[in-house]
């Protein structure tokens, strides 16, 4: 008779694997060792009250208004600072370009000129503002307004038309020569 050896199973494992999702017998990949400033940053983001992130949005968001009132982008020429770095090394229209001046018009209440400068923009604006609202609302004050849900298809069609809309945007011929800003 031959003597074959009969394949064995898995060792057990560590009591330390049995608590992963996904466990199937082998253990997974062991969770990374967080670094000191990672941990000091979630041990205050779990202390914190929970109003303190939707307001660091909207004082972000109010500093970002103040700076397009007073800088008013719509008034400011090619040479001006800040300018884009793409747009004044190479002559295309970046994929943000003309955002600045869009939100301008938009706080000025011009619709029609804020999305001459830049159409997705102004598209997106809504979208985003209720975003926040509805997070911030169920965040600090536990209403239950419906969330918005972005899939990862519906964020692929936004970045694909985002880029469709960056590349007429530099096509040098009508139609698409109205896009340019």
């Amino acid at each position: 008779m031959s003597s074959t050896a009969t394949p064995q199973p898995p060792a057990p494992p560590s009591a330390e694997w049995a608590g992963y999702p996904g466990y199937a017998g082998y253990p997974p990949y062991p969770p990374p060792k967080q670094d000191r400033v990672s941990r000091f940053i979630q041990s205050k983001w779990q202390s914190s009250p929970l109003w303190v992130a939707p307001t660091a949005m909207l004082v972000c968001m109010a500093g970002a208004v103040g700076y397009t009132l007073a800088s008013n982008p719509a008034a400011a020429d090619a040479g001006s600072a800040p300018t884009c770095l793409l747009k004044y090394t190479t002559g295309f229209v970046c994929p943000g370009c003309g955002g600045t001046r869009a939100a301008w018009f938009l706080l000025h209440g011009d619709i029609p000129a804020a999305a001459r400068h830049h159409a997705l923009f102004v598209f997106a604006v809504p979208f985003l503002i209720y975003m926040y609202v509805a997070w911030a609302a169920k965040r600090v004050f536990g209403w239950k307004i419906p969330q918005l849900t972005l899939t990862p298809t519906v964020l692929g069609i936004f970045i694909a038309a985002w880029g469709l809309f960056s590349i007429a945007r530099n096509l040098p011929w009508a139609p698409f020569t109205s896009l340019y800003v």
